[in-house]
Order: structure tokens, then C-alpha cells, then sequence
């Protein structure tokens, strides 16, 4: 680093120069003056007064010079230019700033596709310092021919998105994209992405909804390689994954392929890279499930244990579908009973989502519930055993499949049954939640919404249809109402 001094010794040496140039000319022309007028009558009293001036020309000069050595020259700032004072604020985000004085604000997330070359970005900043916007967060997405730039913003609550879109596109921005944002984007990138895969190491069917936080709104499908019925699906990757725009296909540790499709916005090999790095992840700590379990107290005395299943609880769940009924496993899977046992591999796969077992003290398995990810939707589907039917269990486990579903962030569950089923529909009532019904030929696929609404709302006649079939009994008796269980962590 080079001090102050030395920067200005340059400068010194001409100037030292100039001075002695000045100073040998005055002197000569000093002489040439003194020897002019030395001979007159007054000559000595002419050159005391002359030199009485010249100290006090040198004195009043240099006090001048010194006290004015530090001042900037003043400029006139430019009205259209922010000052570095708004750049600052714009960018850090300062809470007490712009914001403050610019009233209500809203967030948005903005992302823009911009030439790599220098200057780029200080455009799109400037841009936003004079709107008064402030940067919350930024990420830079190089591509072969750009930078696609990430931004989370804090703007005006009265600036529309068209306008800050039109400001963009005139500073050097294309193909750009925002949508407003919320409280939960305010952590920063690295933070997020850690956190995604803490939880994907704790829990594998975390996978797919790591994926979705970690790349925004999209669509999410695990295709395996073998089909139900055991046929091979064709579907396969290669081991590095696919990156085509706005679909990229990642290679499966479990087998088959995970498609993560986004048609709104094309992925970049940033996002791309990050995914890869956390199927990869999964794929080296193999299969694991939490082992965490509830103990619960039915109303008649029986302890029960609900805990996580995965694919080891596979014979387990084979002999409870041997101890159902066909009419049971009819309402469950809703096709050929002799089939149902296909359909345990892929659900107890933590791939597809999450399934919750219940077993009794001596640990005979008496029912499961599945909780499903499809794609943008979630499924959710109970299977209790006949025996321990009608106890409390199916709305237990109902209600614990709508938290897990709650805390992945989906915003509503189905269920997929048939009209006569009546203790689903009970259950799915229980759960004291907006309920859309649907049905047709039968099949009843009844939606939860997750966000309750502020509003009550008007019952339609397929709702209050199901209000008779919840009151009626398929074997003629009244239909019985399940118990609270107590609950006891372990």
C-alpha cells in the first residue's frame, strides 16, 4: 500500500523546480532593480518598503494554501444520478433507509439475464438505487454467454413489477423474471443450502422436497426403473445427469430417474450443480429413516407404537394384508386385492414420500399410512387392519400425515376413495380443515387445504351428501366415535 506522502513525491520535485527557477529570476531582477534604484536620493528606503510587501504577499499565500490544502472542489451532482450514499443504501438494504422513508414495502424476487462484461451490473444497481430499492441478497449464475443474476428485493410497495421490469430491460437486462417473495427468502443461499442438506442426510425421503426449496417452484417426479407389476420403465440417466433448459433428469440412488421439471424458468449449470450435489449426497448414505417413535394409549388400555417404515417393514407388511379383508384392501387400493402386495415396494420406498407404520407391543405391524408426494400435489392413504378398526387409529395416523405434509411445505393433501368408505370420510372431516369433494363413478378423491380459511364457506350438496354417508353404518350399526389417545414420546 502506498502511503500519502509518497503518492504525492511526483509532484514535489517539479514544483521544487519551478520554485528555484522563480527564485533565481526574481533574484536577478531584484539586482537589476537595486542597482536602478540604490543610486537615486530615496533608493534605500524605496527597497526596505518593497520587501516589507513581498513577506507580507508570501505570508498571507501560504496560510491561504494551507487552509484549503484538504477541500475537495465543489461539484454540482447530477439530479438523474443517485448519490453513494442511495447506492449503499440500495445495496446493503439498510432497514432505516430508503425503505423507511419510501413507506410500505414488498419483496420480490428478481432474476435477470445480463452480458458479462464490466459494468453490467453496476447498470442494474444504479437502476434500482434511483426506483429506491434495496438488495437484499444477490447470486451471479455464469453461463457461456452472460450471467443470469439472482436478487432478492425490498421495493416500494406502490412500484408495479411491469415498471421495474421495463427499468431492467432499459439497463442491459433480458428475459427477465420476478415474483414476489416472502420472510422465508430472506436467509442466504449458503445457509439454505446447508440446512438442505442436513436434511437430506437425516432423512432420505427428504430428497425430492430438498430439491424443491433449493430450486424454487417446480415440479418434482421420481420415475423408477421398475414398474409395479415388474416390468422395466425404460426410465434411466447417466451417472453426471441431463440438463435440458427447463428440465434436468438426475440419476436415482435408489434406482430410476428423479425429473425436475421448471417451465417458467430454465435452469442454469449453477442449479444444476447444486442439485447433482445432493442426489449425490444421498446417494452415499444409503437408505435411512429416523427412528424416532410415539407410544400411544388406546381408549381400552393397548399400547401401540407409531414410528417411521421404510422398505425393511416390506415382510411385516405383507402378512397385515394377509390378516385383511378383501373388502379392506377393495377400499385401499381400489383395484384386483390379489395385486395389492405389488404395491408395497414402491410405498414403503422413502423415494415417494413418507409412510407412518403402527405396530402393537408384541410388534405385529396393524396399519400404515402413506404420505405421497405426486408431482406439485400429495397424497395421503390409510390402510388399518380389520381387528383394529374403528379405535382411533386411521384419524392418528391422518392427522400426523397432514403435520408432515404442513412442515414440507405443501399447501393441500388429497385422499383418493370411494364413496361407501365411510370411515375415511369421517376422519378427513375430523381433521377440521377446508374440504373440496370430487366424485365420479364411485371414487370420491376428497382435497384438505392446508390454509385454513378466514371465512366460513357454504356447504354444497356433495358436502352434505357426505354427511349422510359419515352417519350411515355399511353393516346396519350406527357408526362409532373414536377416542382421543393418550400420547407418550419416546
Amino acid at each position: 500500500m502506498t502511503s500519502s506522502k509518497t503518492a504525492r513525491r511526483p509532484h514535489h520535485w517539479r514544483r521544487d523546480l519551478i520554485e528555484l527557477a522563480a527564485l533565481f529570476t526574481a533574484v536577478a531582477v531584484a539586482d537589476a532593480i537595486a542597482n536602478l534604484i540604490g543610486h537615486q536620493p530615496d533608493g534605500p528606503y524605496l527597497l526596505v518598503a518593497s520587501a516589507v510587501a513581498l513577506v507580507a504577499t508570501a505570508t498571507f499565500h501560504t496560510w491561504w494554501a494551507r487552509r484549503h490544502s484538504n477541500a475537495p472542489p465543489p461539484e454540482e451532482p447530477d439530479a438523474a444520478d443517485p448519490t453513494p450514499d442511495e447506492i449503499t443504501g440500495s445495496v446493503h438494504g439498510s432497514g432505516a433507509g430508503a425503505g423507511a422513508e419510501a413507506g410500505e414495502t414488498v419483496l420480490w424476487r428478481m432474476r435477470t439475464t445480463v452480458r458479462d462484461a464490466p459494468g453490467s451490473l453496476a447498470a442494474l444497481c444504479l437502476v434500482l438505487a434511483r426506483l429506491r430499492i434495496d438488495i437484499l441478497t444477490l447470486q451471479t449464475h455464469p453461463l457461456a454467454d452472460g450471467t443470469v443474476d439472482e436478487f432478492l428485493l425490498r421495493a416500494p410497495a406502490d412500484l408495479p413489477a411491469q415498471e421495474l421490469t421495463r427499468q431492467i430491460s432499459g439497463a442491459g437486462g433480458s428475459a427477465t423474471w420476478i415474483e414476489r417473495a416472502d420472510t422465508h427468502d430472506l436467509v442466504d443461499t449458503p445457509t439454505r443450502v446447508l440446512s438442505l442438506a442436513t436434511r437430506t442426510a437425516l432423512d432420505a425421503a427428504e430428497l425430492p422436497l430438498a430439491l424443491r426449496q433449493l430450486l424454487g417452484r417446480c415440479t418434482i417426479h421420481s420415475l423408477p426403473a421398475v414398474s409395479v407389476t415388474g416390468r422395466p420403465t425404460g426410465e434411466s440417466a447417466p451417472v453426471e445427469g441431463v440438463l435440458e433448459e427447463t428440465v434436468m433428469r438426475l440419476r436415482d440412488p435408489s434406482g430410476g430417474v428423479i425429473s425436475v421439471e421448471r417451465p417458467h424458468l430454465p435452469f442454469t449449470p449453477t442449479e444444476f450443480a447444486r442439485a447433482r450435489a445432493l442426489v449425490e449426497l444421498d446417494a452415499r448414505l444409503g437408505p435411512r429413516v429416523p427412528r424416532s417413535e410415539d407410544i400411544l394409549t388406546l381408549p381400552e388400555g393397548n399400547a401401540i407404537t407409531v414410528r417411521r417404515a421404510d422398505r425393511s417393514d416390506l415382510a411385516a407388511a405383507r402378512a397385515m394384508h394377509d390378516r385383511c379383508s378383501p373388502g379392506t384392501l377393495g377400499l385401499r387400493y381400489h383395484g384386483p386385492v390379489g395385486d395389492a402386495d405389488r404395491y408395497l415396494d414402491h410405498l414403503l420406498s422413502p423415494r415417494f414420500g413418507r409412510t407412518l407404520a403402527v405396530q402393537t407391543a408384541s410388534g405385529k405391524l396393524v396399519a400404515l399410512g402413506h404420505l405421497l408426494w405426486d408431482g406439485d400435489e400429495t397424497e395421503v392413504a390409510l390402510l388399518v387392519e380389520d381387528d383394529w378398526q374403528r379405535r382411533g387409529i386411521g384419524s392418528e395416523l391422518l392427522s400426523r400425515l397432514v403435520q408432515l405434509a404442513g412442515e414440507a411445505g405443501c399447501d393441500s393433501v388429497y385422499a383418493v376413495t370411494q364413496s361407501r368408505n365411510t370411515g375415511m370420510v369421517a376422519a378427513m372431516r375430523a381433521l377440521e380443515l377446508p374440504l373440496d369433494y370430487q366424485i365420479e363413478e364411485g371414487t370420491l378423491v376428497i382435497t384438505a387445504r392446508l390454509t385454513r380459511a378466514t371465512e366460513p364457506t357454504r356447504a354444497t350438496e356433495l358436502t352434505r351428501a357426505t354427511d349422510e354417508l359419515t352417519a350411515q353404518q355399511t353393516d346396519g350399526r350406527p357408526a362409532q366415535r373414536s377416542e382421543p389417545v393418550e400420547r407418550v414420546r419416546r
